[in-house]
Parts: C-alpha cells; sequence; structure tokens
C-alpha cells in the first residue's frame, strides 16, 4: 500500500515548532508525527542506522496512525529473525489506545525488538483507556518518557531541515516539560499503586541476563515502615524520575512523615538494583541524623558490583549499621503480597529464582568482607 512506504526523512522548520510544541492541552494539532530511529544489531555488533519521519495519513478514506504506518514498513523492510533491533521514537503526542495496543502486541511478538519513546505530549491522558494503554505499553517493556530540551534539540538536529540554524526553545518549554514527567509518573505508577505482575516479574527478576522479551531494567524501591512489635504505619514504591533515583524520593517521602524522635521504628526496603554510590552516600546521611530508625536493605540485584567506588557504597551502608543483603524466595514472597496486584494468588518463582539468590549472596560477601 502506498501508506506504508511513503515517509519523508526530514520536517521543515514550521511544521516541527508547530506540531513538537509540548503543550499540556494543544488545540488545532490532529496529525500525529513519528520521528524514529532505528539499530539493527547481529552477532552483539551495530550493523546499520535508520531514521526518518512518519505521519498520520487518509487512504482510500481510512485513517491510517503513523505507530501502523511505521510497524507495516518496518515488518516489510527491515525485521529479519536473526538481527536484534532497538527503535527509538519521538512523537508529537503520545499513542492512542489502539495503536499502544497494538505496539504493545508487537513488541510481545518480536522479541528481538526493543522500543522507547519520548512523546512531546500526552494524547487523552485525563481517560482511563489511554492511561492503560501507556501501561500496558510500559508492562511490555517499552520505556516511555516526555521529551525534555535535550529531546528537542536532538530532533532538530537530525529530523528538521534547519540549515544549520540552532534549536531556539519556546517559552515554558521546561515547565511543560515538568507537568507533563509528572502526568505520566502518575500514569506508570507511584505510591499509591500497586505494581502490575508482569513489571514486578520484569523488574525484580533476579537472572544474571534479561530474559525474552528484552526490555529496560530499572529501579524500583518499594518500602515498610513500622513499628518495633511489626505494626504496619505506611508503605509504598518508588522508581527513579530523571536526575532523583528512587533512594532519594524514599528519603524525602520519610522525611514528609515527620516521626517521632523518641520512637523506634524499622524500615525494610526491596529494591531492584542496590544503590548507587551516592545514594548510598545520601541513605548513610539520612540514618545518621535519624538514630531512631533501623534500615532494611534487600536487593534483588548488585549495581555495577565490579567497580570500586559502587562496593565502596556497600561498604558505607553496613558501617553506618545498615543491613544490606539480597532478596530470596522469602523477601520477593512478602514484595509480591506486599506491593504487587496479585489477585489473591500465591507467589510463584521463576526458575533458579533460589541458584540466582545464592550467586548474589556470595558476591555481596565477597565485597563486604573485603578490604576497603
Amino acid at each position: 500500500m502506498p501508506w506504508i512506504s511513503d515517509h519523508v526523512a526530514r520536517l521543515d522548520p514550521e511544521t516541527f515548532y508547530f506540531q513538537f510544541h509540548n503543550l499540556l492541552y494543544a488545540y488545532g494539532r490532529n496529525c500525529s508525527y513519528i520521528c524514529y530511529r532505528v539499530k539493527t544489531w547481529k552477532h552483539r555488533s551495530p550493523v546499520s542506522f535508520d531514521w526518518g519521519v512518519f505521519h498520520n495519513q487518509v487512504y482510500a478514506g481510512t485513517h491510517c496512525h503513523s505507530e501502523r504506518r511505521f510497524l507495516s514498513w518496518f515488518c516489510a523492510k527491515k525485521l529479519r529473525p536473526d538481527e536484534c533491533y532497538h527503535i527509538t521514537w519521538f512523537m508529537s503526542w503520545s499513542p492512542c489506545m489502539k495503536c499502544a495496543e497494538l505496539v504493545a502486541g508487537f513488541l510481545g511478538m518480536y522479541q528481538n525488538v526493543t522500543l522507547s519513546i519520548f512523546t512531546a505530549r500526552l494524547y487523552y491522558f485525563q481517560k482511563p483507556q489511554y492511561r492503560k494503554g501507556l501501561l500496558r505499553l510500559s508492562d511490555q517493556g517499552a520505556c516511555v518518557d516526555i521529551m525534555s530540551y535535550q529531546e528537542f534539540k536532538y530532533c532538530w538536529k537530525k529530523f528538521v531541515y534547519s540549515q544549520r540554524r540552532p534549536f531556539r526553545p519556546w517559552k515554558k518549554l521546561k515547565r511543560n516539560y515538568q507537568l507533563l514527567a509528572a502526568e505520566l509518573e502518575d500514569i506508570l505508577g507511584n505510591t499509591m499503586n500497586l505494581l502490575r505482575e508482569t513489571l514486578f516479574k520484569q523488574q525484580f527478576g533476579n537472572q544474571p541476563r534479561v530474559p525474552p522479551p528484552y526490555y529496560r531494567r530499572k529501579t524500583y524501591l518499594c518500602y515498610q515502615l513500622k513499628e518495633l512489635d511489626d505494626l504496619m504505619l505506611d508503605k509504598g514504591c518508588f522508581r527513579n524520575k530523571k536526575q532523583r533515583h528512587a533512594e532519594i524520593r524514599f528519603i524525602d517521602k520519610i522525611n514528609s512523615l515527620n516521626l517521632n524522635p523518641s520512637q523506634s521504628y524499622k524500615i525494610i526496603c526491596y529494591i531492584t538494583w542496590s544503590p548507587c554510590p551516592n545514594c548510598a552516600s545520601e541513605l548513610v546521611d539520612f540514618i545518621t541524623r535519624n538514630d531512631h530508625l533501623n534500615l532494611q536493605i534487600f536487593a534483588s540485584r548488585l549495581y555495577f558490583h565490579w567497580i570500586k567506588p559502587f562496593c565502596r557504597g556497600l561498604h558505607q551502608l553496613q558501617k553506618a549499621g545498615i543491613s544490606v543483603a539480597v532478596m530470596t524466595h522469602t523477601e520477593f514472597e512478602d514484595c509480591w503480597e506486599q506491593f504487587v496486584d496479585n489477585q489473591l494468588r500465591p507467589f510463584q518463582p521463576w526458575d533458579k529464582l533460589e541458584q540466582y539468590s545464592a550467586s548474589i549472596r556470595r558476591r555481596l560477601q565477597r565485597i563486604l568482607t573485603a578490604p576497603t
């Protein structure tokens, strides 16, 4: 069909500035644009790069959205079973619910394809069905984020006939980005929402390599605040945001509770990755200032455990009296029961969970007992 291959390499500046303006409520912008970049690997070596632009089109009275047009082109022209692909989309609008379902189904079918989406605006983000569409994409392993100044600048340079003119940001670009990022954070998960089963198994899985379908492992921190008699006072879950790690958001949350300094509390944290050096230092400072808190950290995996500053961070935590351990079946099961929308189903461990956990525990023990 003509609309499958009819796409352009670049946009004119006027179209880019109008269609990608990151307004919260954008009227008169009925066309959706995708600036795409496809990186192809074969035998773990990059072999090619493709880029271009798709937009909505009407053909024979049928509206064909840019997401569908891209997938039709990609499947017909690029997709091969012996190659791996990472696709990046810079979108003027986030996908509608039908396109989100289509793309999620595509990612589930082709395990050699990963997708990152940066969107200038959120399409009907107040409506539950559109929010569910973005959740579905995230569940399927797509990285969904809001375009910031850096992404707009990159698109201007790569996808616009700029004639070497610099990108000039419009008024309120940064403010609108912050508002949209907060909306997306609310859609994809906050401290009041239970984790989805697929997301829990993907992000907390302790396999040494990401099992197919391939996806990006992020940092999630689930915490329980209790009195010493195990009475639950508060619990929640955070994930990394741009320039603000989950551990820092957790510290902010506990500080906001204004806990009684004359009473002792214990906090249990389940975290997908062990803390980076900066977060380890922040946690040490936090506990040093709050000696009425007992903090226990259980990590599913160790983050850059072969790099010395990351090992020193774990030493710092231990020296400050913060318990650092590796999640076992017991902790995964408790995390499943406390933080996952499990529909009352019991926790079902994945293959070799205990074997992987034992291996990570031995590695952590070597780090903590080694001289600093």
